[in-house]
């Protein structure tokens, strides 16, 4: 099994940055693709980005070109590098780790960007 622990979430002034972190333990061989997956107040939660097991990296639309993803080769870390943060990024970002065709979901960490 596998278990994910997310931090890094903080309040942050629109245009600026901010980085999150995951740390993923247990039987982290067993992973392939990690997410980061974004809810805002009242809304779905949303795929904000996705690393496969091949190291490939997609984005959503609205933070293409702002935000990046990364993991450690052993996938026992994941990371989220965000940029020109605005009203819309604000809500509790959840990292995900894909283990036999099912997600795995951390606690989740509040970012609240302010205006």
């Amino acid at each position: 099994q596998v278990q994910l622990v997310e931090s890094g979430g903080n309040l942050v002034q629109a245009g600026g940055s901010l980085g999150l972190s995951c740390v993923a333990s247990g039987d982290t061989f067993s992973i392939n693709a990690m997410d980061w997956h974004r809810q805002a107040p009242g809304k779905q939660r949303e795929l904000v980005a996705t690393i496969t097991s091949a190291g490939s990296t997609s984005y959503a639309d609205p933070v293409k070109g702002r935000f990046t993803i990364s993991r450690n080769n052993a996938k026992t870390r994941l990371y989220l590098q965000m940029s020109s943060l605005n009203g819309d990024d604000t809500g509790v970002y959840y990292c995900a780790a894909w283990v036999a065709g099912r997600a795995i979901w951390g606690q989740g960490t509040q970012v609240t960007v302010s205006s």
